[in-house]
């Protein structure tokens, strides 16, 4: 039976007959007062959408309605790291990211018997060096393997407040390496505006810009070959974080097109730190898994993962298995690897697809028309705007209106951490000289924990 034959005896309700509805069953109290309500980025979200809230999506899906289990593995020990990636791949991990830390991570023996024809590997690299790659790119060849390589200047620029080199010589670094490099991989961490308190316009204009002084300073022959990664970080606002993904690959090929770039972006999203707590940490996992269901359903090519424990507990064997296992259990139990891209249809989130889009589209041309991404760090524009967010996330979480369970609501006096901590869970401040402001990471919660941890 067709859906024409099945509703043909009742008539089309339009939106503006649903609201005149709800308007009579409010008895007089105002519509948008009480039941419409705005985002941090001046998004009205409505209490019912319809067709009407549709647009024309020309947003790509991924090419595969799969997405990659993905195990971070900090390879300062290359013999370890490898027997580590071993393990995960043998325990469900799909793709293996190693942050690699310095020259001395001996390449051959961090990928030794890792089948590098059939696992995809990310490589966070905390270093610049054309020399090292070669030594990569010498595998790659053989193995015709799937390697992301994450060399991003202008992210260690804004972390540190300084470039690896300088920007000529890191710009000179990128190409030299482009050059070399069989397939062609260029990533921006965009993780860091997330975990610092932008908003999702601001994340997306920022990660839109950042990808452009890439591709300024590029060889303009380079560009077509090569494949732009976005690492980006969501938080636990489930709807908006979808939509925040998806709004990212339509202005992707916005930008594209106007380099007559026809590749796709790849992304690889990582749960935020922002949101973790140090007391009643299992609440993490909470936060992990919903933030992983809002990157599978906007359309993740992989998704990594972030053990419960990670703020305050070196890397262990548990809390990255539960890490795994929450992944796996969304993907062979959930079934969310069965359609390519399953919020197709939802007008609520097409409509906040539609609207993130636009705002970071307009916040992006204001960034290029003052100078640029480089420019506006330069002149402390993009830090200031950041700070402005962050604190109206802090003055939210301080009043009792953001909810982080266990850190400033429903808190339990019998938790105690000062014995448990291994890593420092907080802010690292280390004068140095810097030629801009770095842009800080820090979490919600930070000057609460504090507070308690000396009162323990």
């Amino acid at each position: 039976m067709s859906n024409h034959n099945l509703f043909k005896e009742f008539s089309e309700v339009s939106a503006k007959q649903w609201k005149q509805k709800i308007q009579f069953e409010l008895n007089g109290e105002d519509y948008n007062e009480k039941l419409v309500w705005e985002s941090p980025e001046g998004i009205k979200v409505k209490p019912f959408y319809n067709s009407e809230d549709t647009f024309e999506n020309n947003t790509t899906p991924r090419q595969s309605d799969s997405w990659q289990i993905t195990q971070a593995i900090f390879a300062a020990n290359a013999e370890m790291a490898n027997k580590k990636a071993l393990k995960a791949l043998s325990k469900g991990a799909e793709s293996i990211l190693f942050t690699i830390p310095s020259e001395e991570t001996e390449i051959e023996i961090l990928l030794k018997n890792i089948n590098l024809k059939t696992t995809i590997l990310y490589f966070d690299f905390q270093f610049l060096s054309s020399t090292y790659i070669k030594k990569l790119n010498r595998l790659n060849k053989e193995s015709h393997a799937g390697f992301f390589l994450n060399f991003d200047c202008i992210a260690q620029l804004c972390k540190t407040g300084n470039w690896f080199f300088n920007l000529e010589k890191d710009f000179q670094l990128v190409n030299e390496i482009l050059k070399e490099h069989q397939n062609k991989t260029l990533s921006i961490n965009a993780s860091i505006y997330q975990n610092s308190g932008a908003n999702n316009v601001q994340q997306l204009a920022y990660a839109l810009a950042h990808a452009n002084e890439y591709l300024t300073n590029i060889e303009e022959g380079l560009l077509p070959e090569t494949v732009f990664t976005f690492k980006i970080a969501v938080s636990s606002n489930y709807f908006f974080e979808i939509a925040k993904i998806k709004a990212l690959r339509l202005l992707w090929q916005t930008l594209a097109s106007a380099y007559n770039i026809s590749k796709e972006c790849h992304i690889l999203v990582i749960p935020s730190k922002r949101n973790k707590t140090l007391y009643d940490y299992n609440n993490n996992m909470l936060r992990t898994t919903t933030e992983c269901m809002s990157a599978i359903l906007g359309g993740a090519d992989a998704v990594c993962n972030l053990p419960y424990d990670a703020i305050y507990h070196k890397d262990n064997a548990f809390g990255e298995r539960i890490a795994r296992n929450q992944l796996m259990l969304l993907k062979e139990e959930s079934y969310l690897d069965k359609t390519t891209n399953p919020s197709d249809g939802s007008y609520y989130i097409e409509s906040l697809t539609k609207q993130l889009a636009e705002k970071a589209l307009e916040l992006f041309k204001l960034i290029e028309k003052s100078g640029g991404f480089l420019a506006q760090l330069k002149n402390n524009a993009i830090q200031k705007k950041i700070k402005e967010s962050a604190h109206k996330q802090q003055e939210l979480f301080n009043n009792h209106k953001e909810i982080l369970v266990g850190s400033n609501k429903y808190i339990s006096n019998s938790d105690k951490m000062k014995d448990v901590i291994e890593i420092y869970p907080f802010i690292k401040n280390k004068a140095r000289k810097t030629i801009i402001e770095p842009i800080i990471e820090k979490r919600l919660s930070e000057e609460v924990e504090q507070k308690r941890l000396k009162n323990e």
